[in-house]
């Protein structure tokens, strides 16, 4: 590959208003398959083994600009195929080096992403001298130090983790050529900034810098200003922001009838498998003592969870053995199955940005999924809200014989007060009784 420098200006105030990178949306004609994006014969050999026929739209658009060497901005929705698209043309490049430490640094913001990447990472490496090395949290430590010490081309993890280790002396950095920010806004939202510049500044100015992110916001501006170079802003985001072919509803219902309209949900949708969110751990964990007693094949999954039980879900999971999986938004951005029909939103979120990523893990890879949100009658301003930003309205539903709440009756307003009557002349003056 064809490294670029990365020594941050010495002035960059007032900088960030512009970004200093150029747009491309889309090309003319979408090559059909892998070899036609540039890769080697060896690397297209190992997607076609893995099961993968047709390039992604961007895949097709991200790799042969990366293969170039250029740095990269690739804006899409989740579940388009983003990990192939940055892991691609570093295989493609990648030779076994004498030198030592990785040549490949993936950052990403939670333990479930960076298992899925370093996953993927493997499974598209033909090469058995080519090895992945996932540092994450929750998990001994012994593990990951034996895999650094044995030499890995790639390193995947989270800020966290990868700064432990560069305080301890078990990972250097010396050797990096490629680096990668998958997720970019997800691990600003949750306060990874400063550990994402110190790791950064850490690597070699001679790199490549690839950053991956369903929304560029203004927050990431000062990152692609500082530490890319000439970037290519490769947009396939909708211009709404919410996958058209989900089809998205809401009940207007109590909190404390919540329960028994899931229940009715789940009879009525029979869904192939479904993720409910709710927007507490504590939530989480009582909905799942009360449904677990009504199906088999559910599970709870948060931060509370050891990660070796979270690991074990998620893996349940993707295999079909957990039908209902019950979790939160903090671990919601590892979820990555495709074959997820519903997503019930038992509690709102507080944020648009985190509807429109529940809603995106179903319709994934252009399937039809399913949406249904349960709002409460206080919660009428904040759907609105959502609507607005989606640009789109959200269908009221209903399930015969089931009340989700009782209209309230409207306030009377008081009587009007009798007209005042002038009054003339002096009123008698009031002494204190002490006088």
């Amino acid at each position: 590959m064809t490294p670029v420098s990365h020594e941050p200006p010495a002035d960059d105030a007032g900088s960030e208003d512009s970004l200093p990178f150029h747009s491309e949306t889309s090309s003319p004609e979408l090559p059909a398959t892998f070899a036609s994006l540039g890769l080697k014969p060896d690397i297209v050999s190992g997607i076609a083994s893995v099961g993968y026929i047709k390039p992604s739209p961007i895949q097709v658009e991200l790799i042969p600009h990366a293969i170039a060497g250029r740095d990269c901005i690739g804006q899409a929705q989740t579940g388009t195929g983003k990990t192939a698209a940055f892991v691609l043309p570093f295989l493609h490049h990648w030779r076994d080096s004498t030198r030592p430490g990785p040549q490949a640094l993936i950052l990403a913001p939670t333990r479930e992403l960076v298992a899925q990447v370093a996953e993927e990472a493997r499974k598209l490496s033909q090469d058995r001298h080519c090895r992945v090395a996932a540092i994450y949290g929750g998990q001994r430590i012994g593990p990951q130090l034996t895999a650094l010490k044995q030499g890995c081309a790639i390193v995947v993890g989270t800020p966290g983790r990868i700064l432990d280790h560069l305080s301890r002396g078990t990972l250097q950095l010396d050797a990096i050529e490629y680096v990668v920010l998958d997720e970019a806004d997800r691990m600003l939202d949750i306060g990874f900034r400063p550990d994402i510049e110190r790791i950064l500044k850490r690597c070699p100015k001679e790199r490549q810098t690839m950053l991956m992110s369903a929304t560029v916001p203004d927050s990431i501006q000062r990152l692609i200003h500082r530490y890319m170079v000439d970037p290519l802003h490769i947009n396939l985001a909708p211009v709404t922001l919410t996958v058209d072919r989900i089809a998205q509803s809401f009940f207007t219902v109590e909190e404390d009838r919540k329960f028994e309209l899931l229940l009715r949900v789940i009879a009525r949708e029979r869904p192939r498998q479904c993720i409910i969110f709710s927007q507490r751990k504590k939530w989480a964990d009582r909905l799942y003592a009360q449904l677990k007693r009504v199906y088999r094949g559910i599970a709870v999954i948060h931060g509370d969870l050891p990660q070796s039980q979270r690991e074990k879900i998620m893996q349940d999971f993707r295999d079909l053995k957990i039908r209902c999986l019950i979790a939160t938004d903090v671990v919601s951005r590892g979820i990555d199955v495709s074959g997820i029909s519903h997503i019930i939103n038992y509690d709102l979120p507080e944020d648009v940005e985190s509807y429109v990523h529940r809603i995106g893990r179903t319709g994934r890879m252009g399937k039809d999924g399913v949406a249904i949100s349960f709002v409460t009658p206080e919660q009428g301003d904040w759907l609105t809200a959502i609507e607005t930003t989606i640009n789109r309205l959200i269908e009221a539903d209903s399930i015969d014989g089931f009340e989700g709440f009782t209209p309230r009756a409207p306030a009377v307003p008081p009587p009007p007060k009798p007209p005042s009557q002038p009054v003339y002349g002096r009123s008698r003056r009031k002494y204190s009784d002490r006088l």
